[in-house]
This record gives C-alpha cells, sequence and structure tokens, in this order.
C-alpha cells in the first residue's frame, strides 16, 4: 500500500478471542444476512475502507463478494473481489477498495448467503486544486436518551465530503446508568456495564441496528476517533474512572484490550498490525486546501487527569501529557510538513475541550479537558506557533454543548476580544447526538452569561439543541454551521439552524456569519434504497 507518512499512521492490536453470533432480533428492510447494514471509512484520495457484517452461523466461514461502482445501477463496475469472514472478528469485514480517482463518489454492496447488502455510497478524498470541502461533525451518540435524529439529519445531505465522528460513538453503561431507554423502548444490550469482548459486541451490534446510524453509515464516509465511553468513563493510559476491579469488573488491560478490538471489528476505520501497539491518530489531506490530523486525546498515553480542580500540583505539572511524548512529536511534524507543503488550513480533530477556562496556578475549570494538562496545552501552542501557522482550526467533540471560541494562550492579557489580535487558533465543538449537556438545565440563561463573562475569547454556547456541525472550508475561509434537531423523544424529520461562526484565511478569529454556507449543489445522488 503506497501511503506517505503524512497520509496515514496507524497500528492496531492483533489480540482476540473466539467470539459467537448474536441472532438479533431487529432486522434492517427484511435482510436476515446483512442486519447491520454497510459503511465506508478512512477515505483516501485513491482508496477508502469498506465495511459490513454478516449474520451466520458461529462455526461458518462465509465468503463475501463486494463491488464498487461510479453508478448506482452498478452498470460499470470499477473494484471488486471476495473475502472470507468468521466468528474469530465477529463475522465483520473490512476490505479496501483501491485504484479508485480522487474526489469522485462511488456506490458499493456486498453479496453472501444468497443475500445482497443494502447499497453504500462513498467518496474518496479531493486531489490538489480542490477549492471547497464540506464535512459534517458528530459525537456522543447515547442509545438510552433517545433517537438517532441528526444522525438521520446528516444522512439526507448530499453536499458533504466526509462525517467525522469525534467520539463516543458508544456508551458502556447499563440502562439507568447514564440515561434511561424504558420509555422508549431503548435498553442497551446487555443490560449492564460492558466490560468483555462479548459485551463490546453486542453494545456495538444493537447501535449498528438503528435505522438512522445504519442510513448515516451508508450515505457518507466516516473518519473516526474513539473518546473515553468506547472504553469506560474518563479513560486513560491505565484505566478508567468507571473501572472497578472491586466490582468484578477484572483488570483494566484485558477490558481495554476488548474495546479496542470492538471497535476495530466494528467501524470502518484502516487497519496497520505491523506493530503491536495501538495507534489511532493519523492524517487526511484534502488537496492543498486543508489536513485533518486526527488525534487521539484519550487512550494511548494520556495520564490520569487530576481527581479534584484543585490540585494544582497535578495539573500543571509538565510531565503530564494528554497525547504522550510519540504524539506530540509527531503532531509538531505534521504541523510543520503542512506548513511547508503550502496547505492553507490545519484541522485538528479530537476529543476534549482545548481552549484555556483558567491560567496556571488557578483551579482548573476541568481536569477531564486540556485545562487540566495545561503544559501539554502550551506545548501544542508552542508547536503551532514554531510551524508559522495562521490557520489552524481545532474541532472537538466530547462535552455534549456548542462552543466556539478564539483560542488564546491567555485570553486575560494581550487578547482584544473585538479584533481578535492575540488569537492563535480558533475551536469549534459539536454538540451531541443525544448525550444531556450539562447547561441544560431550569438555569440555562444565568450559566450561558456566566460563561461570556468570564472567558472574552468565548464567542458562542449553546446547550440546549442536541445536533451536529457542518464545516464549510474554502481557500478565503472556513464556516462552522451549528444544527439543531428539535426533539430526541420522538423521532422527527425537522431540523434548525443554530449558529454560524467563521475565521478568515490568515486572520484567524470568529465572526458571526449572517446564516449557514451555501450547500454545493454538485454533489451525487444519494445510494437508492434497493439492492
Amino acid at each position: 500500500m503506497n501511503i506517505s507518512r503524512r497520509g496515514f499512521l496507524y497500528t492496531a492490536t492483533a489480540a482476540g478471542a473466539i467470539g459467537f453470533v448474536r441472532l438479533d432480533a431487529q432486522e434492517a428492510d427484511g435482510r436476515k444476512v446483512f442486519r447491520h447494514g454497510v459503511a465506508s471509512g478512512d477515505p483516501l484520495s485513491d482508496r477508502v475502507i469498506l465495511w459490513t457484517r454478516v449474520t451466520a452461523p458461529e462455526s461458518a466461514t462465509p465468503e463475501v463478494a463486494w463491488q464498487v461502482s461510479p453508478e448506482a445501477s452498478f452498470k460499470r463496475v470499477v473494484a471488486s473481489g471476495k473475502v472470507t469472514t468468521r466468528a474469530a472478528r465477529d463475522f465483520t469485514v473490512k476490505i479496501e477498495a483501491a485504484s479508485l480517482e480522487p474526489g469522485m463518489t462511488y456506490y458499493y454492496r456486498f453479496d453472501a448467503l444468497g443475500e445482497r447488502s443494502p447499497v453504500g455510497r462513498t467518496r474518496t478524498l479531493p486531489g490538489p486544486g480542490v477549492s471547497r470541502v464540506r464535512l459534517a461533525i458528530a459525537s456522543c451518540s447515547n442509545f438510552p436518551f433517545g433517537y438517532f435524529n441528526a444522525y438521520r439529519r446528516i444522512a439526507e445531505r448530499t453536499d458533504l465530503d466526509a462525517v467525522l465522528h469525534l467520539g463516543d460513538y458508544i456508551y458502556e453503561y447499563g440502562n439507568g446508568g447514564y440515561g434511561d431507554g424504558t420509555a422508549l423502548n431503548r435498553i442497551p444490550e446487555p443490560d449492564k456495564e460492558i466490560t468483555s469482548l462479548t459485551d463490546y459486541r453486542t453494545r456495538y451490534a444493537q447501535y449498528r441496528r438503528d435505522p438512522d446510524l445504519q442510513e448515516l453509515h451508508r450515505q457518507h464516509p466516516m473518519i473516526v476517533v474513539w473518546d473515553d465511553h468506547e472504553f469506560a468513563n474518563n479513560t486513560w493510559r491505565d484505566g478508567a474512572a468507571n473501572h472497578n476491579p472491586d466490582r468484578g469488573e477484572g483488570d483494566w488491560p484485558p477490558r481495554a484490550q476488548a474495546a479496542v478490538q470492538a471497535y476495530l471489528e466494528w467501524l470502518p476505520i484502516r487497519e496497520d498490525r505491523s506493530t503491536r501497539r495501538v495507534r489511532i491518530y493519523r492524517t487526511f489531506s484534502f488537496g492543498d486546501l486543508a489536513d485533518l490530523v486526527m488525534l487521539d486525546t484519550r487512550y494511548i498515553d494520556r495520564d490520569r487527569q487530576a481527581d479534584k480542580r484543585e490540585l494544582l500540583a497535578v495539573i500543571d505539572d509538565p510531565k503530564r501529557t494528554l497525547l504522550g511524548s510519540a504524539q506530540e512529536h509527531w503532531l509538531a511534524e505534521e504541523l510543520q510538513a503542512s506548513g511547508r507543503a503550502g496547505v492553507t488550513w490545519q484541522l485538528l480533530g479530537q476529543q476534549v475541550l482545548f481552549a484555556p477556562g483558567s491560567l496556571a496556578g488557578a483551579p482548573s475549570t476541568s481536569t477531564d479537558t486540556w485545562d487540566g494538562y495545561r503544559p501539554a496545552r502550551d506545548r501544542l501552542f508552542d508547536a503551532v506557533e514554531a510551524a508559522r501557522l495562521k490557520n489552524v482550526v481545532v474541532l472537538t467533540g466530547d462535552i455534549h454543548t456548542s462552543y466556539g471560541y478564539d483560542v488564546v494562550r491567555n485570553p486575560w492579557s494581550g487578547y482584544n476580544p473585538e479584533t481578535g489580535a492575540g488569537t492563535t487558533a480558533v475551536e469549534f465543538a459539536a454538540p451531541s447526538i443525544t448525550s444531556p449537556s450539562g447547561l441544560g438545565t431550569s438555569d440555562h440563561e444565568e450559566r450561558i452569561k456566566a460563561l461570556y463573562s468570564a472567558r472574552p475569547h468565548l464567542k458562542f454556547v449553546d446547550g440546549l439543541y442536541r445536533g451536529y456541525v457542518v464545516l464549510d472550508v474554502s481557500r478565503e475561509r472556513v464556516q462552522a454551521d451549528w444544527f439543531g434537531v428539535p426533539t430526541i423523544t420522538e423521532r422527527t424529520n425537522s431540523e434548525q439552524f443554530v449558529k454560524g461562526l467563521f475565521s478568515v484565511a490568515g486572520e484567524p478569529r470568529l465572526q458571526l456569519a449572517s446564516g449557514p454556507a451555501t450547500p454545493s449543489t454538485s454533489g451525487a445522488a444519494p445510494a437508492p434504497r434497493g439492492a
């Protein structure tokens, strides 16, 4: 595989026990073999990962045929092949369709055990000279809290190049642990906190039977990173706040290994088993317009967070890290390389809120975010400044709340909130798909006012809407548009434009947009519903 250093860096564990097939109660479109739909992801300019799962007897090794075509009718097939799957990888199928054209929409499908899968739609990354890219950003989809209406709205768009999922794709809790799905018949499977490989596989299988999530995967390629709930709450390198061996949850390494294996099986992410240590930070190049650098701020080398916001000796310790020394060094090199190549925008896809909420020597606003690892954040500021970059955009999930920030090393000194002078980068945080915001309470307005008052670099915050962000990237500017759904307790076809903020190339600061960026009218037709 000819992938440059900047094109992809990723390795995965090869561990895993033999699993068993689940006879799922729900079936998608009456299909019995392809109950979990199809998906694509990790697109490059000449290839993309295609995914599906076959429901088969535990002892089976079914053969799965696949086809790729630039036409939904499949009159012209440009790539095809056959693979087998088995219980050892939970009957999931992941192939790399290569030798494709850049910036092209393709359709794909699978055949196995006498049944044909739904048709999927995907897209390769553009080559040099591309003038515009549009990405949807999503995170935090908690099954029992409500319906994935925002996923359906993203699926219906034909103007997207890809979807970024910034983590918390699943949640690990049993019913009532964090959300009660009884009223909506959305009770987690298995109904307990998941800890084993079988548990994690079963939870992914349930999520992937959801019709709205299936449709999102069917219509768009996805670029993913994990956050904590793909493992357990507040995960770090050697454990998690929500992991307790005294409750019968066993040792942390086997649980983490099971979580990693299930994630790699069920998500359309490229795998490279050339080394033993899992690594999901990697770069995607959208021609010379933008580099999307996906970070792992959660698992690979993250130090344990401080237990309290007042533990300044921990929070301000320069030896502590959120990324780990290897990823920090890699990121600095990626930023330098992007700048030298003349790429206009550097997009950092990552999990936890980056913008400062407090200064060194003061209690942290949150020990779980970059604010709880302030020296590590300073080192990233140093890397951006050393690379002389003026168009860095931080893309964030995790927080369940919409935020727009001017990213300033010290927002309370040397920064002009009116002109943006002193701004190093900008940050857009996406709302959740269903998980509740800490600001979505009866005193919402008061808390919003307090945030604006305390943080001069905060340009937008909303905790009422669940939804997603559309990021529109052009040579001249980058704009984030927040869209919200009116409810998650019933299915709805409605959404609302909430806010738009933009930053002009070479002038990093957020400004209010008069409306959403105009959608592209050149999008290819959605994948048809028939096989």
